[in-house]
């Protein structure tokens, strides 16, 4: 049975920067989420061990999918992370993420990054703010009804 597919699986479809890093969304439903990356020769940092900043894309790829699988857009509104153990070329990093809390839009998620042998390598916290919902009819911006000639016969 194919898992169902929700908001979250929408936006990896059009995630560039993940997909182009080859990571995987293994699963993403009710708050949680699971994401997966092999960490290549070109993720190395000068100490020849992942760069930090590949760890913190794939631990924000599995909060962003956590948040996002209840359905409305939602974005980070803050992130920290703790690098615990380093990562090596050719290490499977898994990400689980899973929601503490929602409150109104805003949310609260850990996420814990593991190698392939089950030793935790960081533990990221986020925290989320769901988008509002796009007025259906905004009208002109207003940049263009300021530059708009009044009409024939009415002055301003």
């Amino acid at each position: 049975m194919e898992p169902q597919r929700t908001a979250a699986h929408e936006m990896f479809d059009a995630d560039v920067a993940s997909n182009r890093l080859g990571i995987e969304l293994v699963r993403a439903a009710d708050g949680n989420a699971t994401a997966r990356m092999r960490i290549s020769d070109d993720m190395l940092n000068g100490h020849r061990i992942a760069h930090g900043g590949f760890v913190f894309l794939l631990a924000d790829t599995a909060f962003a999918l956590a948040c996002n699988s209840h359905g409305p857009a939602t974005v980070a509104s803050g992130a920290d992370i703790t690098f615990v153990r380093p990562a090596r070329q050719g290490d499977v990093l898994t990400a689980r993420a899973s929601e503490r809390t929602r409150y109104g839009r805003s949310g609260i998620y850990d996420v814990t990054v593991s190698r392939q042998d089950g030793e935790v390598i960081a533990e990221f916290r986020g925290r989320s703010r769901t988008l509002r919902a796009p007025d259906p009819d905004p009208g002109p911006p207003e940049s263009e009804e300021r530059g708009r000639a009044p009409a024939a016969g009415r002055s301003r």
